[in-house]
């Protein structure tokens, strides 16, 4: 409501300069720092008094009287050398939220297209790790908030089956322990294949490193039977890929992510995606064949940032000035040995989500998703004609990758802008993010051995390569076994399930904060014991601020004499409903009710915390909504004494306001894909 209000006073205050002053300018609106001067306030007169030549002060005074009357403005004063305070009418600004929030839950009014939000594209070489979750929960959440403005919203997971990660565990099984396609067959059924091939990647890894010649002998050979799809090495590359990326999601669906489309990688190549992505770029001249130094044979973007091309003789690349810049390997589009690398393959999807390719994917339901889910993927085969219309041209593109692929993105939008797609490269955007380390104590207590000197620093970085780091479900495991004990002594009477489903819940809800409260450019050193805090800027916190409010509905509470049923509360709730001017505006008007008024300001701005969100692509504001709210309720709760208050028509007031907070604050929650519990 408050982004509602405030956006028909920038119009209202806009369109009077523009009559008043024949002066056309953007309108700037700020929260005061105190209540007591408004709800809003503009410098706008400070602009106007450089065009018009006046004193500011004279101009705000002047537009004050004349400004006229706006739908939800209670008055308008002058403040200072020029500034203009507005305030709000508080009882209709209540009323008008309490509607928005119902009518919030039925009908959102909707945008023109659809934006791709894609996420978690994890290799599928090995399980998922707390890396991968931040991605996840940040893309997740960016979907939500997006579906919340009224977004048609398609979330896509990018399945890199072709890869180098992927090609390497093949190398594991097959050159390695010396296994037969078959015998990987059985391997991949068993529950904890993924941990499996995690350790089995570290040790290729060490592998390579001890015989490097021989590893880029084995990875170029492995690569291309996979890409071209012949060959023990392809049939074993797709039970692994296929077998890992259904326990992801399975992991993934503990966080309650889900996805509508698998996007992989097989098929940009096998469809012909790549071919025709290729076409398009060699005959705009976007890329160009390096003829000599390191890169002689491949395929290359000739870019620099900053968008300055340098060329050697007859127009071809000159590797030789920028074989030791850095970033340059990150500009090959195709191998000298004439594999794609995964930027090359990148372009000919970015290029499919906006409906520029000319081709689409054939599609199946994904065979083993999370129970009650459905999932459809691309594939080679035959496409069902039950599938969705995926290919419907995205109006915006959200790539969540982290922030040490930046580079690799902006080569990517180039190529986009290079072809002539300047709108789609404008509206590709690379939702970055800084990575996740650990705590020395949080290392120690997931059984890694730390040295005396890891032991002292302030956080202990992960290596995928050399199988170090947290496992997805190692780490969700964990924090429900931390919670189960609480819940259960907390909570003894309860059935067992019910025990399990509150301890996931919190869990769940500990770690999806924790990865969203601090911005994406935050290097995050995850800790179990700050996670799980009931106090401070935690989920629990916030969770329990809802079973709080809550907990006055429930039997059993103490309630005065004439407030014995919960038939009687919802009475007392739509008393506050029905009651309005004069009545509602006593407890809201003047300095002394100014906490409840800020409550309500606060309730009633969720969606200035989604708009936020939105355009500094952070869901971090949400999260920083949802803390606030529940730090002022839990104000609230224990300044007023709600279900003893002696006034009837107060009681109703403070009922009613409890339950906008609550319906606000699990709507804020539910945007951070958090569920609150019953009890804590």
């Amino acid at each position: 409501m408050y982004l509602t209000l405030i956006n028909r006073l920038r119009d209202a205050l806009t369109r009077f300069i523009q009559g008043q002053y024949v002066i056309t300018m953007d309108v700037t609106l700020e929260r005061p720092p105190k209540i007591e001067m408004g709800e809003a306030a503009s410098p706008v007169c400070f602009e106007l008094a450089k065009r018009l030549k006046r004193a500011p002060r004279q101009i705000a005074q002047e537009i004050a009287v004349g400004f006229g009357k706006v739908e939800g403005i209670a008055r308008v004063e002058v403040a200072g050398a020029g500034y203009l305070n507005f305030y709000f009418d508080r009882s209709g600004f209540l009323e008008a939220a309490q509607n928005e929030a119902s009518a919030k839950a039925t009908s959102v009014p909707q945008h023109a297209g659809k934006v791709v939000v894609e996420h978690t594209s994890i290799n599928p070489n090995k399980a998922a790790h707390i890396g991968h979750v931040r991605n996840a929960v940040l893309g997740d959440t960016m979907a939500r908030v997006l579906r919340h403005a009224g977004h048609s919203v398609q979330v896509q997971n990018y399945i890199d089956n072709t890869g180098v990660q992927v090609a390497d565990v093949v190398i594991g099984f097959l050159d390695m322990e010396r296994l037969t396609p078959v015998s990987v067959k059985m391997a991949a059924m068993e529950p904890h294949f993924d941990y499996h091939c995690w350790d089995l990647y570290a040790k290729a890894t060490q592998f390579f490193e001890q015989d490097k010649a021989r590893a880029a002998e084995l990875r170029g050979r492995t690569l291309k039977a996979i890409e071209e799809d012949r060959g023990e090495e392809a049939e074993v590359a797709q039970v692994v890929a296929d077998a890992i990326v259904s326990l992801h999601l399975q992991t993934m669906a503990r966080l309650g992510i889900s996805y509508e489309l698998l996007a992989r990688e097989s098929e940009i190549l096998h469809l012909k995606f790549w071919d025709a992505a290729f076409e398009k770029l060699k005959a705009s001249g976007a890329i160009q064949l390096a003829t000599a130094g390191k890169m002689a044979g491949c395929w290359i973007l000739p870019w620099k940032e900053g968008g300055a091309n340098t060329k050697g003789t007859e127009g071809a690349w000159d590797t030789e000035k920028e074989e030791d810049a850095e970033n340059t390997q990150d500009k090959i589009i195709v191998r000298s040995n004439g594999t794609v690398t995964y930027v090359g393959k990148d372009i000919a999807y970015q290029l499919w989500k906006f409906g520029l390719l000319g081709k689409d994917f054939n599609y199946r339901k994904w065979p083993t998703a999370p129970q009650g889910e459905t999932v459809w993927s691309t594939t080679s085969s035959k496409s069902d004609p039950a599938a969705p219309h995926f290919a419907e041209p995205a109006v915006a593109v959200y790539n969540v990758i982290d922030a040490r692929q930046s580079y690799v993105q902006d080569v990517v939008v180039e190529g986009l802008r290079r072809l002539g797609h300047k709108e789609a490269a404008d509206k590709s955007v690379h939702l970055s993010y800084a990575f996740v380390v650990l705590t020395p104590r949080c290392a120690a207590e997931m059984g890694y051995e730390l040295s005396p000197e890891d032991a002292q620093r302030p956080f202990v970085d992960m290596s995928g390569r050399k199988g170090f780091g947290v496992k997805a479900d190692d780490l969700i495991d964990k924090l429900e076994d931390a919670t189960i004990a609480e819940v259960r002594q907390r909570h003894p009477e309860l059935p067992e399930d019910e025990q399990k489903q509150t301890a996931h819940a919190i869990a769940v809800g500990a770690l999806r904060f924790f990865l969203l409260k601090f911005t994406r450019t935050a290097i995050i050193a995850f800790d179990f014991k700050d996670a799980l805090s009931f106090e401070g800027e935690t989920g629990p916190y916030c969770q329990y601020a809802v079973v709080r409010a809550r907990g006055i509905w429930r039997k059993g509470v103490e309630r005065p004499p004439d407030i014995v049923t919960e038939a009687a509360l919802g009475e007392a709730v739509e008393l506050f409903k029905t009651t309005k001017g004069d009545v509602t505006a006593k407890f809201l008007e003047g300095a002394e009710n100014n906490d409840l008024w800020e409550l309500v300001l606060s309730a009633s701005s969720l969606d200035l915390a989604v708009d936020a969100a939105i355009g500094a692509q952070e869901p971090a504001f949400v999260a920083k909504y949802a803390f606030q709210l529940a730090q002022a309720f839990n104000n609230f709760y224990h300044k007023h004494h709600i279900l003893t208050e002696a006034d009837a028509q107060k009681r109703a007031f403070l009922l009613g306001l409890t339950e906008l907070v609550e319906s606000q604050l699990v709507r804020a929650l539910s945007l951070l894909g958090i569920e609150a519990p019953e009890k804590m």
